[in-house]
C-alpha cells in the first residue's frame, strides 16, 4: 500500500500567495487575522457576558430570612411558606447601607484600643513552651 504523496503544490500555492505582495496574498494574511482574532476573543466575550448574566440573574434571587432557602420572584418561599422581604434581593438596598436615626459617620465615631500584655508561655501559668 503507498502512503499518499505530500500536497506540495498546496504549500507553494499558498507561499506565494503569501510572501509576494499582491492583493491576494494581503486579502489572504487579512482574513487569517481576522479569524485568529475571532477564535482568540470570542471565548473572552462569551465569559464576560456569561458573568453579566450571572450577575443580573443573582440580583433578583431572594433568601427567606426564616428558613433560607432561595427563590426566585416569588411573595411567599417556597420552602416555609413565609412572606418574603426582599432585603437580599428586587433591588433594596442592604441594612448596612440605609441612613436611619441611629447610623453613623466614620468621621463621627472614636475607637478606642486598649493594649493589653499578654504573658509568654513559660512565666509560671503552668504551661512550658516546646
Amino acid at each position: 500500500m503507498q502512503r499518499p504523496s505530500f500536497p506540495w503544490i498546496w504549500v507553494v500555492l499558498a507561499a506565494i500567495l503569501l510572501f509576494l505582495p499582491g492583493k491576494a496574498g494581503r486579502l489572504l494574511l487579512d482574513v487569517l487575522g481576522g479569524v485568529t482574532l475571532l477564535v482568540l476573543l470570542l471565548p473572552l466575550l462569551a465569559a464576560g457576558a456569561g458573568f453579566l448574566a450571572w450577575q443580573a440573574f443573582r440580583s433578583r434571587l431572594t433568601t427567606c430570612d426564616a428558613c433560607g432557602a432561595t427563590s426566585f420572584g416569588s411573595a411567599l418561599c417556597p420552602a416555609c411558606g413565609s412572606p418574603l422581604t426582599g432585603q437580599s434581593g428586587n433591588g433594596s438596598a442592604p441594612p448596612w447601607t440605609t441612613r436611619g436615626t441611629d447610623a453613623l459617620e466614620a468621621g463621627q465615631v472614636t475607637i478606642d484600643v486598649e493594649a493589653v500584655d499578654v504573658p509568654a508561655a513559660g512565666d509560671g501559668d503552668g504551661r512550658q513552651s516546646s
